[in-house]
């Protein structure tokens, strides 16, 4: 097995011009290219021909988070603009309580120009269904293991308003820092995807960007079997690999929701899926590992089923004649015992080559940015073949990133 940890990032650079980032999506999402990677042989095609190209009956999993408008901008009387990006819901901590939380939440933030904010309270006013309201931030201590993230009380003098109303009233939606453009108002509907439904992410599952309602019901008419699970995104998934070797790279955590259904569906489907996008890739592979604590530990409660950055690579975890349906069946039993119809937990996982896929045999996925967490994640899949498939991309007038062309990897 690759030694994992001694990877070296720079063997996973490449040139990328600027002009080859695509700053702007398609008019039409599904008109984008899809470059099909079949076993070693690269092919390429229009995204609306995706259905062809998979086999029917097959289970094919979405991510359906939905971008928060998590930038907020205040001004301090000496004429300074603070920037405060919401990463996490701190109090209360659950995504969907926060959101409907009332006079005053707390989130996990990232801070925009610090310095010029030693303490104090920021304001501004807000008009929220025809309400003008105060809204103040309060920054307490840092949070986290690199102390880059802020705790930070919102209050407002309306307790009738519930948070989510505050983002979409102030909030501005946060669109990759590689785009090097300022947010626009049509970013607020082609920076989700059509079936975006789970607020939390604070970037898109963008390979999810290329699929349109008409993609959709192809899939439906050939036999595809959809299914949705919800990972929120982070800023992290921007997060350069600024050490040399990948060990000493730290991988941000991500609040996942997977229901019952579809613990059952991915049971039906001898434990293989079709992953749209690399979050759901995260999530389903996060799976074998939530499933591997249980049947050493039926008890274990929800709080103990975080999987760890290392877990895959670790002794204690590689598998020994453990099939992907006995751990999946054992997540299953979990919740029934539990009587919960979703399970809530986060991981960490990361997923570099010499990480053996249990899960997705097949991924949509875009073209990453060089030296990039999520181009390991490729590399993996691929079993190190990823370079073949930049340079096509890159000689055959592929977009890059979030608003670029898409992938098909298939592997078996």
């Amino acid at each position: 097995m690759t030694d994992t940890k001694s990877i070296h990032i720079a063997d996973y650079n490449y040139d990328l011009p600027d002009e080859r980032i695509a700053k702007f999506p398609l008019a039409e999402r599904d008109s984008s290219k899809l470059l099909i990677y079949n076993k070693g042989v690269v092919t390429e095609d229009v995204f609306s021909a995706l259905p062809r190209y998979l086999p029917k009956g097959a289970l094919m999993v979405f991510n359906n988070t939905k971008v928060i408008q998590a930038r907020l901008h205040f001004q301090k009387e000496t004429g300074a603009t603070i920037e405060v990006f919401c990463m996490e819901p701190f109090a209360p901590a659950e995504y969907q309580q926060n959101f409907a939380h009332r006079g005053w939440v707390e989130w996990l933030c990232m801070i925009g120009n610090l310095k010029r904010w030693k303490d104090g309270l920021l304001s501004k006013e807000v008009e929220v269904r025809g309400k003008r309201l105060k809204l103040t931030v309060e920054r307490f201590e840092c949070m986290g293991s690199q102390g880059t993230n802020h705790r930070v009380r919102f209050a407002w003098n309306d307790d009738d308003v519930a948070f989510s109303e505050i983002l979409e009233a102030v909030g501005e939606l946060p669109i990759p820092p590689y785009l090097n453009r300022e947010t626009e108002e049509s970013d607020k509907r082609t920076y989700q995807t059509v079936y975006s439904k789970v607020k939390g992410s604070v970037a898109a599952p963008t390979a999810g960007l290329h699929f349109t309602d008409r993609v959709l019901a192809k899939l439906d008419e050939v036999g595809i079997d959809r299914e949705e699970l919800t990972l929120h995104v982070g800023a992290g998934t921007f997060k350069p690999v600024k050490s040399e070797e990948i060990a000493d790279h730290e991988m941000h955590s991500e609040y996942i929701v997977v229901r019952r259904e579809t613990i059952e569906k991915l049971l039906r489907h001898s434990g293989k899926a079709i992953a749209v996008g690399t979050t759901s890739v995260r999530t389903l592979e996060s799976l074998y590992y939530i499933g591997l604590k249980i049947q050493r530990n039926p008890d274990i409660g929800e709080e103990g089923l975080h999987v760890n950055q290392w877990e895959p690579y670790e002794n204690k975890y590689l598998p020994q004649g453990i099939d992907t349906m006995s751990v999946l069946q054992a997540i299953a039993d979990w919740m029934d015992r539990n009587a919960l119809n979703a399970l809530h937990t986060t991981t960490q996982i990361i997923i570099a080559p010499g990480y053996e896929y249990h899960i997705v045999s097949r991924m949509v996925t875009n073209f990453h940015q060089p030296q990039s967490t999520l181009l390991l994640l490729v590399s993996a899949f691929v079993k190190g073949d990823w370079r073949k498939i930049y340079d096509y991309a890159l000689a055959h007038g592929f977009r890059f990133l979030s608003y670029g062309d898409s992938s098909l990897l298939i592997m078996e």
